[in-house]
Parts: structure tokens; C-alpha cells; sequence
């Protein structure tokens, strides 16, 4: 029988110091340690007090305003040299394109996702952005999530990666929710030879002080971890905790992911192994025993042939599936088929439904999470419940492979 009293998460109390780094080590052992079956059971448990057996996704469609970056991760394939023939700005008639067939399609978000300040350190990214008339690539995102909300009936979310307090106060009026992974908190792994050498964005610092101007610009914010890249399981739990610290001081984090590196032929870790399914069920069940039961947690299904495990896990959502877009991060990896999602839903004891890319707890009257000009917008879009007030389920064969 596991002692679940080992598992009771202090979501008041920090630590510092070396009594911080002998808690994260008797955590990570007990963690590391603990019976996984025992363990999924205490996250199951959680999970169904806060969230019940109910899973949500968001129907989006994704749209990579730019694939060029100032960083070059070693375990991307996404990013391309301002060289490449392949990189590009996609221009304000290219989103609305992709913005319209997700709205024929039942998307409710249009989810940007593109390369960090490529304009800081490349000539071509400078000269590309202003043949469109900007200086700064947050301020023509801000224009693009803008141009959406005129045009069409969906909700930007933007994955920008690290922002100042400026770029947040131009980005928040025309976004629904932001986000940006946290991935590790390990300065290790920013040394030469790994991974995150020489991508200034990449810096843990950097990223942690964007999940706190988040919380203190009130935005709604989704964060995560990407493991089996180098860290070690203490990082993994030290880059949790450090998530749950910044909530508990602003509340603002509506969701974090646990998602897997994968091997790509074209990157540099071609060769790097995969975490198993057995690590992805040790951390995602980690992630919700230590997070606040109140932060939405997620798994990418199409990562994984075997992703209905994760429910044993404790996630409580699959996070955004597209009808008419590919995972542009992974493009490998083809969305489920959420009709065929759905019932394996529920055949695990589950009911699959449909959120808007801010979570009800965020709509409440009076959370400050949204801007004016998009409360009225947002709640009329959302049941009574919070969740997505047209429920949709893709046909067979809708899918992009």
C-alpha cells in the first residue's frame, strides 16, 4: 500500500537554500522510488476529486507565423536558417486562409506558434519583417491575433516564447490565453554540447521570469515540461515546483504539459533515446500529485500510440487537436481522430468534451484574466459550464495525415 502522506504537496510553505535542495532530493526519491502503479493511483485520485471523468480538448488550427529563431535547439525541426528556402513569414492573408478553414471546420482557437526574435539576430528576419511594416515580430503577432478576432469567430492563443512586460500589454487585448513551455529549469543543459547551448531563450531564468510577468499582467497561461531531453528527474520535479511557486503567488497558470521528446531524422539528437511510457506515466503522475489541483494537466495524444494510458496517469486533457493542420512542432506524428478519441474515452470511464483555449475558472466574473474587449466574445462562445457551447466531433477521414 503507498503512503500517500508522502505525496502531500505543501502549496503554502517554500523552501530555500539547502534545505530547498534536500526537499527536492527526498521528493525525487520517493518519487523515483515509489510503486508506479501506487503512484498513478494517488494522481487518478486527485485528478477525480478536482476534475471528475470528464477529458477536454481544444478544436484549433495552428498557424506558424514564422519558423525562423535566434535559438537552435538541438532537438528541433521545426526552426529553419533565414538561408533556408523553406523559411518564411507568413503574411496577413496566409493566417486568414488558415483562420477560415479551421472556422468552416468547428475550430473555437487559432493557435500561433512561431520562432523567438528571430529579428535580434538575423539580417534576413529584419528585412522580411519590415516588407510587412514592423519592426518587432511580438507587434505584428499582435496584429495578426487582432486581424482573427475582426475577420473571424475564433480565439487566438499565442506561443510566443519568453516576453517582456511590454509584449505582453501589446499581445493581452487581441489573445484569449497565452503560453510557453518551460521544458526544464536545468542551466545545465544550456552548456556547450546540449541542447540548449547558445539559445539566449532558453536561459531557465529567462523563462521564469515570462511565467511571472504572465502571472502579474494577468494572463491566462499554459507552461510545461519537455522531458528525456538530458534533465535528470530532480529538474524534472525542481521546473514543477517552480511552476506551482509562480501559480501560487498569481494564480494564472491554467494548464501544464508533460510532453516527450521524439527523434526526428533531420536534428541534432537523431540518436537521443525517447523516454519510455513508463517515465511519461511516472511524470505526468508526479506532476499532478506536486501541482495545485486546480492547474489543468495535459499529454499530447498523438506523441504516443499508447497515450490512453496517461488517464491512468491523472491528466484531465489532450490539449489542442486540428482538423485542417498539421503539429507543425511534430510533424511526424498525425492528430488522433477525435470521434475515435472520444470512445476510447469512454471506454477507459471517461467523457470526452470540448474547451475554449481559456479555461472556465478564467471566466469567472471578475478574474481579470481576459480583456474587456474579449469577455463579451468569449462568453458568448462558452456553456454554462465554461466549456465550448457548440460541441463538435470530426467526421472520419477529416484529418491531416
Amino acid at each position: 500500500m503507498l503512503d500517500e502522506t508522502l505525496f502531500e504537496t505543501d502549496h503554502t510553505t517554500g523552501h530555500s537554500g539547502v534545505a530547498e535542495a534536500f526537499a527536492v532530493a527526498q521528493e525525487t526519491c520517493r518519487f523515483e522510488e515509489a510503486p508506479l502503479e501506487g503512484l498513478m493511483q494517488r494522481a487518478s485520485a486527485i485528478r477525480d476529486s478536482h476534475w471528475g471523468k470528464r477529458i477536454t480538448y481544444s478544436r484549433k488550427a495552428f498557424v506558424p507565423l514564422t519558423n525562423m529563431c535566434r535559438d537552435t535547439c538541438s532537438y528541433c525541426t521545426f526552426v529553419k536558417h533565414p538561408d533556408d528556402p523553406e523559411a518564411r513569414i507568413m503574411t496577413p492573408e496566409q493566417v486568414l486562409a488558415t483562420a477560415r478553414k479551421g472556422e468552416e471546420q468547428g475550430c473555437k482557437e487559432l493557435l500561433f506558434s512561431l520562432g523567438e526574435k528571430p529579428e535580434l539576430r538575423y539580417d534576413k528576419a529584419r528585412k522580411a519583417l519590415a516588407l510587412l511594416g514592423y519592426e518587432r515580430m511580438t507587434d505584428y503577432l499582435a496584429d495578426m491575433c487582432a486581424l482573427v478576432l475582426e475577420e473571424t469567430s475564433l480565439l487566438p492563443h499565442v506561443n510566443a516564447g519568453t516576453l517582456s512586460d511590454d509584449e505582453l500589454k501589446t499581445l493581452r487585448p487581441h489573445a484569449a490565453s497565452m503560453g510557453m513551455m518551460l521544458e526544464t529549469i536545468s542551466r545545465r543543459l544550456t552548456q556547450k554540447g546540449q541542447p540548449h547551448y547558445a539559445c539566449p531563450d532558453k536561459v531557465p531564468l529567462q523563462r521564469l521570469r515570462t511565467l511571472e510577468r504572465a502571472g502579474q499582467n494577468q494572463v491566462a497561461f499554459t507552461t510545461g515540461l519537455l522531458i528525456g531531453i538530458g534533465e535528470t528527474f530532480a529538474e524534472r520535479i525542481e521546473a514543477l515546483q517552480a511552476i506551482n511557486e509562480s501559480h501560487k503567488r498569481h494564480g494564472h497558470i491554467q494548464e501544464v504539459i508533460i510532453q516527450n521528446f521524439q527523434r526526428k531524422p533531420d536534428i541534432a539528437m537523431a540518436n537521443h533515446p525517447e523516454p519510455d511510457l513508463e517515465d511519461m506515466l511516472r511524470t505526468i503522475a508526479t506532476a499532478r500529485i506536486i501541482l495545485s489541483p486546480d492547474i489543468s494537466l495535459q499529454a499530447p495524444p498523438n506523441l504516443s500510440e499508447r497515450h490512453i494510458a496517461y488517464l491512468a496517469a491523472g491528466i484531465n486533457d489532450w490539449g489542442g487537436i486540428s482538423p485542417v493542420t498539421i503539429d507543425f512542432i511534430n510533424p511526424q506524428h498525425a492528430w488522433p481522430q477525435i470521434d475515435q478519441l472520444a470512445s476510447a474515452c469512454t471506454d477507459a470511464g471517461f467523457t470526452l468534451s470540448e474547451r475554449l483555449t481559456i479555461y472556465p475558472t478564467f471566466l469567472k466574473a471578475g478574474s481579470g484574466f481576459l480583456s474587456p474587449g474579449l469577455s463579451a466574445r468569449v462568453a458568448a462562445m462558452a456553456s454554462h459550464e465554461g466549456l465550448a457551447s457548440d460541441q463538435r466531433h470530426l467526421a472520419e477521414g477529416d484529418n491531416i495525415a
